[in-house]
């Protein structure tokens, strides 16, 4: 046999030999993980609600998937008008943030001012992971979504600022 050949051959047969175990542990992965609900949402169709009490007043809240507050995987979408601020707070699990429309101001780590802030515009994502301190502040009416896995909420590093807490 040629050369070429005999590389080709064993190309060939390399890739054959790993692509069967990858794709049993995949169609094994996907079989046990698949979720049965399927849901497709247009925009129409989205249905917003008040935003919880775990945010300052004037955002809206649109559930796509699960339930943050328990076990397992979640997707939401959060409406806000121009000049929206969430104070520094963590999150007790990764967050997975997708701007949609408008624009983020998110500032992280240890200083948290807004000239330190990055700028994301609609199409911009970001991921936080368990425990990091990050404000946002909203330029123009935006919506972001946010997915991860529950139990999920958010901890002011200022308890003052706890929409939950705060004086009436």
């Amino acid at each position: 046999m040629k050369p070429q050949v005999i590389q080709r051959t064993l190309i060939l047969s390399t890739m054959v030999a790993l692509s069967l175990p990858l794709a049993q542990l995949l169609s094994q992965t996907v079989a046990k993980d698949v979720n049965p609900i399927h849901g497709v949402y247009l925009p129409p169709d989205i249905q917003w609600q008040e935003g919880p009490p775990s945010l300052p007043s004037g955002a809206k809240i649109a559930v796509l998937e699960g339930d943050m507050t328990k076990a397992g995987p979640f997707t939401v979408r959060l409406l806000v008008p121009n000049g929206y601020h969430v104070p520094a707070h963590t999150h007790p699990a990764i967050e997975h943030l997708t701007v949609i429309s408008g624009s983020v101001k998110l500032a992280t780590g240890d200083h948290l001012d807004r000239a330190a802030a990055h700028t994301l515009p609609a199409g911009s994502f970001a991921v936080m992971p368990t425990g990091m301190k990050h404000a946002a502040w909203f330029e123009g009416e935006t919506i972001i979504q946010t997915h991860g896995v529950g139990p999920w909420g958010i901890n002011y590093l200022n308890p003052a600022d706890d929409p939950r807490t705060a004086k009436k």
